[in-house]
């Protein structure tokens, strides 16, 4: 990993503005990093360093006319989920994809705010495990410790903004895809209201539990990206009303009542709260109370979610799989997957897709009493590069509803979260999620900014290592 660090957004758009730095010097300083930290990090799987270093140039021309635009060329990532034009978006799997002809609608966004898009980032295959590897890239490594995972499934997100080769990144949360990879490489991941970020040219994404949103090292980073690429194609399905995230960053949250939520919601197979990680989300519990906020134990009343939430997960699988032309090339269990969300396609769907409403009742009954949720990120610690890739389905699930039981909910019901950096274990960051009703982003990007200003994660790198051998012992 390259010893240089990449400064946030703010202050790269506000040096560019300035005229301290131009875009093709931070530019190639990305690009850098990026090709110094392959090897190791492994967070890339397209890198567009040709195009990158022309439309720096061209922002700088821009920069130099006085033109302003809130990115106007900064560096930044996007999950290989997306489409760019010119590249291919092969979504964590192997074989030969076409070259796309048009942006994404997030994309677009960002680009339209000024940003360079310096690459695609590697995530699993199509997006379903909490881990970063596979047959079509290897592994993607955590910067806090090369021998574990950064998360999934926007793991190489995660990675690029905790290593400090990107200043920010977007991702997808289709279970905790953004969230988790956060807490366990100790970053700030915003999984925002459904459709606040546009999945065009997808209408809605896996059945409406899949957002985009963003990564970044300080809430007012993550804010400021969230705003970039918010809006919506007229095509999308879910169009919320406009909210102003950085404006709310510096806003005071007042005085809020906090459920402290530590029971993980009901899963088919058994999953625990590893003691270390509880003892973590407690003490951000007692910060917040030290703040002035009052904070409880509560439980939501999450009943048998779990039932809504495969249907449409594995029918979303079998929809990507099918516009796949090497089906032969995916994993076994996405193959299997795919097989069962088409016989889940029909009448279980649909159900599913109907009880949202009650589920949104039943559930959001908590917010009559409390105004946010506080609830572990993950139960566990980041776990060791290779320990899920060779399970099978069952094995797999296993490991991930012990390691992840936590997320998963929030995507049912499109509501937003965002999740804070809760400390360390062994060495490995674990994190705690803000959670709240509909539309209610700014409420927790201001709790979670006031928080930050009280315990300064941004302020923690992670070591310098460059091989799994030479990462600290845990």
């Amino acid at each position: 990993m390259a010893a240089d660090r990449a400064p946030g957004l703010a202050e790269c758009a506000r040096a560019l503005a300035a005229g301290e730095v131009t875009s093709r010097e931070l530019v190639e300083r990305t690009l850098a990093r990026i090709e110094a930290s392959q090897p190791t990090v492994n967070a890339f799987r397209r890198v567009r360093a040709e195009a990158a270093l022309v439309e720096a140039e061209a922002a700088d021309r821009e920069l130099a006319a006085g033109g302003r635009r809130p990115l106007l060329g900064v560096p930044v990532a996007v999950k290989d989920d997306m489409d760019v034009a010119g590249e291919p978006t092969a979504f964590g799997c192997r074989g030969e994809f076409p070259s796309l002809p048009e942006d994404g609608e997030a994309v677009r966004r960002l680009r339209a705010a000024g940003a360079i898009v310096v690459g695609k980032t590697n995530t699993c295959e199509l997006g379903q495990w909490p881990f970063t590897e596979g047959p079509a890239f290897g592994a993607t490594r955590n910067p806090w410790h090369a021998d574990h995972t950064p998360g999934g499934s926007s793991g190489g997100s995660a990675a690029a903004v905790a290593a400090g080769l990107v200043p920010g990144a977007l991702g997808s949360d289709g279970a905790g895809s953004i969230r988790i990879p956060a807490s366990w490489t100790h970053l700030i991941g915003i999984k925002p209201q459904r459709g606040r970020i546009s999945t065009w040219p997808l209408p809605e994404s896996f059945q409406g539990i899949t957002v985009n949103g963003t990564l970044a090292r300080t809430v007012a980073d993550a804010a400021l990206l969230l705003d970039a690429a918010a809006g919506n194609h007229e095509g999308d399905l879910h169009r919320p009303d406009a909210i102003d995230a950085s404006g709310a960053v510096g806003r005071d949250p007042g005085r809020l009542r906090i459920a402290l939520s530590l029971k993980p919601p009901f899963t088919a197979l058994p999953a625990r709260l590893d003691p270390r990680v509880r003892e973590q989300v407690r003490a951000v519990a007692e910060r917040l109370a030290a703040l002035g906020h009052e904070v409880e134990e509560a439980e939501p009343r999450y009943g048998q979610i779990g039932l809504t939430f495969i249907p449409r997960a594995t029918a979303g699988i079998a929809e990507h799989v099918g516009g796949i032309a090497r089906q032969d090339l995916l994993d076994r269990r996405t193959r299997d997957a795919a097989r069962l969300g088409r016989l889940l396609a029909g009448a279980p769907l649909r159900l599913a897709r109907r009880a949202e409403a009650t589920l949104h009742q039943r559930i959001g009954a908590l917010f009559t009493t409390y105004d946010v949720l506080l609830a572990p990120t993950t139960a566990a610690p980041p776990p060791r590069i290779g320990s899920m890739i060779g399970l099978g389905g069952l094995g797999t699930d296993r490991a991930m509803i012990a390691a992840c039981p936590y997320a998963w909910p929030w995507n049912v019901l499109g509501w937003p979260g965002v999740n804070v950096p809760a400390g360390f274990v062994g060495g490995l960051p674990v994190g705690a999620q803000l959670l709240g009703p509909a539309n209610s982003e700014p409420l927790l990007l201001s709790l979670a900014a006031q928080l930050e200003a009280d315990q300064r994660w941004h302020e923690l790198w992670p070591p310098e290592a460059t091989t799994p051998a030479e990462s600290p012992a845990v």
